[in-house]
């Protein structure tokens, strides 16, 4: 089981509130003034940037006729969504959009990824997050440590007993991309087939230079976020030079599925995989 996160808790209670004013047969606007809000400040709910208090929740869920048990699921994902998780005190260093991804990756069950030349963060080392982070022109050099640590902490769900179960997808340029240096792309291969040798929960799977298709996805790098929650759909993440957030539409996460599968299809088995890693790391 995942740790509880107040950004999953905070997520899953809007998309229930939402799907249940839909079932009852309230527009948006009609529900809002039903429960005393603006148009404009319920949307803010179902959309995740206002949250509701112990004290408002209750006209929604009396308008929504929810039962007892449902109520109290609810009410417990609330008091839930009030915590402080540890992204949310690094905000000063990271926007929402980042402690939202943070969030939602610490109250993940399972994380599909893909990215065609570098290694994913939940699998770097610090030296190799610190040649990144401090490649950035974005970054002022004196935030590089601050980002290393959080990226670092992002880790925690690789053990324990609550641990994440990871699926990389990687091109094979990202084991010869000599970021930060020969030194610190060796470690980084080291600290790959160590953890591929440690952990039943971590899978990478490398896209050989032979795949004929192996370029497929470019120099995309997408992630994809699934909860034990059965009423929560995959949360998607995708990245670019200069972007990176959520992808909340459905159907754009149901395309990033599908070009995962293909990509994975592209890779070597977890076994020939971690050969090659280690063929690498020796160079």
């Amino acid at each position: 089981m995942a740790p509880v996160s107040p950004t999953v808790a905070r997520w899953e209670l809007v998309l229930r509130l939402r799907e249940l004013r839909e079932q009852r047969g309230f527009d948006s606007a009609t529900f809002a003034k039903q429960i005393g809000f603006t148009a404009a400040n319920w949307s803010h709910v179902e959309k995740g940037r206002r949250v509701l208090t112990t004290n408002t929740i209750g006209p929604v869920l009396e308008i929504l006729e929810v039962d007892a048990e449902e109520r109290e699921e609810l009410l417990a994902l609330l008091a839930s969504s009030k915590q402080r998780g540890w992204w949310a005190k690094s905000s000063a260093l990271i926007g929402p959009e980042l402690q939202r991804l943070y969030g939602m990756e610490y109250g993940a069950q399972s994380i599909r990824s893909y990215d065609s030349l570098i290694v994913p963060g939940l699998l770097q080392t610090e030296d190799y997050a610190r040649a990144l982070i401090s490649a950035d022109v974005m970054i002022r050099p004196v935030q590089v440590e601050q980002l290393v640590t959080i990226r670092m902490r992002r880790q925690a769900r690789l053990r324990g007993p609550e641990r994440v179960e990871l699926t990389a997808v990687v091109g094979e340029g990202t084991l010869l991309q000599q970021t930060g240096g020969p030194k610190v792309l060796r470690a980084q291969l080291e600290h790959l087939v160590a953890l591929s040798e440690d952990s039943d929960s971590i899978e990478i799977r490398v896209i050989p230079f032979t795949a004929t298709a192996g370029a497929i996805l470019g120099g995309s790098s997408f992630h994809l976020l699934d909860f034990a929650g059965e009423q929560l759909p995959t949360f998607g993440w995708a990245e670019s030079a200069v972007f990176g957030g959520a992808v909340d539409d459905p159907d754009l996460v149901r395309d990033l599925a599908f070009a995962y599968v293909r990509a994975r299809e592209q890779s070597l088995s977890r076994e020939d995989s971690l050969a090659v890693i280690r063929s690498y790391s020796r160079v």
